[in-house]
C-alpha cells in the first residue's frame, strides 16, 4: 500500500498486515522514521528517537514472521514509550535535564515485555519535569497538532502527540494524577490508565509511587487492549504487581455490553464540568444505551478531599524518590517540582496519616458504589479544550489546580482503572474526550465498553489538520 496511507492505521492492523507477510515491518519502521524526522521538529514529541534499533528490531521480526514464530499483536509494529521507562544503554531523562547523561543498565519491565512481544522500539517520548506538571524550562514542550495554542495535555505530552500525529502507532504513558489521560483528550487519542499495580513499575522513574500507573495511548481501545495484554501481570521485580492472572484483552474485547449498569452522577458533573466536557459526557451515556447498557443515576462519593489532599500527598512521595538528588541538586530543578518537593520536605507525620486515612475513606467508598453499578461514565476535566495562555492567566492556586484534577485524580487515589476516549468536539473542531471507570482489575469490561462505543461512533478516527 502506499506510505501515506500506513501511520494511521490502527496499531492492530497494522500488525495483521505485517504478520500476514502483506508489509515487512521494516518498510513500516523506515516510513514511520521518516515521518518522526520530517514532522518532529514542528511538534517535538519525541526526546530521542532511536532508528538504529529500530530497524534492526523489524528485521529480526520480519525474520521471526517469516519462519512462523508468532509472537502475538505488537510482533514487528513500531511503538514508542515515555522517556521515564528505563531502556538498557539509551538515555532515560524522565523530562529532567538533571538525567541527560543516565544510560540505564536495564530495561524497565514493561520495556522488556514490549520486546518480547515483538513491538518495536521508535524511541523515547517527551514529558514534563519527573512527569509533574510542567516541562523543565530547558526543553521545547510538545506542540498540540489540532491547534497549536492549546494545551497538550500532561504529564505524558510526548505520548499523545506522538499517537496523534502518526508518530507511533501505540505508546505508553504514566498516570499519577492525570497523565495519561489529559493528553489522550487534548490530543483526540485513546489512553488506558489501569488498575494500580495491574502494570509493573520496575525500572521507571517515580513521581508518587503509590498513586504512579503506567498504560497505554493509542488511536482505539482495541490497540490498547493489544498493549494493555503484553504489558500487564506479575513482576518479581515489582512486588507491587498484582498476580491477578492477565486476560486476553483483545480476544474477548468483542463481548457484549447489553445489560452493563453504568453510572452517571449528572449533579457532579453540573458542578465541574464545562458545556463541551458535559455534551460529551452525556453522549457516551446515550450511545452505549444504545448499544444495550443500562444508565443508573448514581451518586458519586465527594471528591472534594482526595482531590485537595492529591497535591500534599504527591508531594510527600516525590520528596522521597528525589531525595538522591534533591536538595543537594535543587539549582538544576525547575521551579515547579523544586516547590513540589519543597512541599514534601516540609509536612509532618500527622497530616500524611491524615491524608491516608481520608483516601482509604474514599476508596472504600468508591467500591461500595460499584455494588450498585458496573462502570462509571464521568469527563475528564473541567475545561475541555485550554489554551496556554488561558492555563497561564489562571496560575497555579489550590483550587485551580483542584479544578483541573477534579476528574482523574481521584482515581488515582483509589487505583481504579479508567479509559479515555475521544468522544466530541468543540465548535473550533478540537476533540472533547470523557472517561469509563471500572472496579480494580476488570478492565476488560472497561475496554469492552470503550469498543462498543468506538465500533457505534467514529470520534477516535478523527485526524489532527497537518499541512
Amino acid at each position: 500500500m502506499p506510505s501515506d496511507e500506513l501511520w494511521y492505521l490502527d496499531l492492530v492492523e497494522v500488525g495483521r498486515r505485517i504478520q500476514a507477510r502483506q508489509l515487512s515491518s521494516l518498510h513500516v519502521t523506515q516510513v514511520i522514521l521518516d515521518r518522526i524526522a520530517q514532522l518532529d521538529p514542528r511538534f517535538k514529541s519525541y526526546a530521542k528517537s532511536t532508528p538504529d534499533l529500530a530497524l534492526a528490531q523489524a528485521r529480526q521480526a520480519d525474520s521471526e514472521i517469516a519462519r512462523g514464530a508468532f509472537r502475538g499483536p505488537l510482533h514487528g509494529v513500531p511503538i514508542a514509550v515515555k522517556d521515564l521507562c528505563y531502556t538498557k544503554g539509551i538515555v532515560t531523562a524522565g523530562g529532567m535535564p538533571i538525567h541527560n547523561d543516565y544510560r540505564p543498565d536495564r530495561d524497565a519491565t514493561v520495556v522488556t515485555r514490549l520486546r518480547e512481544a515483538g513491538a518495536v522500539l521508535l524511541g523515547k517520548l517527551q514529558l514534563t519535569e519527573g512527569a509533574f506538571g510542567a516541562h523543565h524550562p530547558a526543553i521545547d514542550p510538545p506542540v498540540n497538532p489540532w491547534s497549536a495554542p492549546h494545551w497538550t495535555g500532561v504529564s505524558s505530552s510526548g505520548s499523545g502527540v506522538a499517537t496523534a500525529v502518526g508518530l507511533c502507532f501505540g505508546s505508553l504513558g504514566s498516570d499519577t494524577g492525570g497523565s495519561i489521560r489529559f493528553p489522550s483528550t487534548m490530543n483526540g487519542v485513546t489512553g488506558l490508565k489501569p488498575t494500580w499495580g495491574r502494570v509493573s513499575r520496575a525500572g521507571v522513574f517515580a513521581l508518587a509511587e503509590s498513586m504512579d500507573h503506567i498504560g497505554p495511548m493509542a488511536r482505539s481501545t482495541a490497540d490498547a487492549a493489544a498493549i494493555l495484554g503484553a504489558i500487564a501481570g506479575a513482576d518479581p521485580d515489582d512486588p507491587t504487581a498484582a498476580c491477578a492472572p492477565v486476560p486476553d484483552y483483545l480476544d474477548i474485547i468483542d463481548q457484549s455490553v447489553r445489560e452493563v449498569r453504568v453510572g452517571i452522577d449528572r449533579a457532579l458533573i453540573a458542578a465541574g464540568a464545562d458545556a463541551d466536557m458535559t455534551r460529551a459526557t452525556e453522549e457516551a451515556a446515550t450511545v452505549l444505551a444504545e448499544v444495550g447498557s443500562n444508565i443508573l443515576e448514581v451518586s458519586f462519593p465527594s471528591p472534594d478531599a482526595v482531590v485537595r489532599d492529591w497535591i500534599p500527598l504527591c508531594a510527600v512521595e516525590a520528596a522521597v524518590a528525589h531525595e538522591a538528588t534533591y536538595p543537594s541538586r535543587a539549582a538544576e530543578y525547575g521551579p515547579l517540582l523544586a516547590g513540589l518537593l519543597e512541599t514534601g520536605r516540609s509536612l509532618d507525620g500527622r497530616a500524611v496519616a491524615k491524608m491516608l486515612l481520608r483516601r482509604e475513606a474514599f476508596r472504600s467508598q468508591l467500591n461500595a458504589l460499584f455494588n450498585a453499578v458496573d462502570l462509571l461514565i464521568v469527563p475528564v476535566m473541567s475545561v475541555a479544550t485550554p489554551t496556554l495562555a488561558e492555563l497561564a492567566a489562571a496560575g497555579r492556586a489550590p483550587e485551580v489546580v483542584e479544578a483541573r484534577l477534579r476528574f482523574t485524580a481521584p482515581f488515582d487515589m483509589s487505583g481504579h482503572p479508567a479509559l479515555t476516549l475521544p468522544g466530541g468536539k468543540t465548535n473550533d473542531g478540537l476533540p472533547v474526550g470523557f472517561q469509563i471507570v471500572g472496579r480494580p482489575m476488570e478492565e476488560a469490561l472497561i475496554l469492552r465498553a470503550g469498543h462498543a462505543f468506538q465500533q457505534a461512533t467514529s470520534w477516535h478516527k478523527r485526524r489532527p489538520p497537518i499541512s
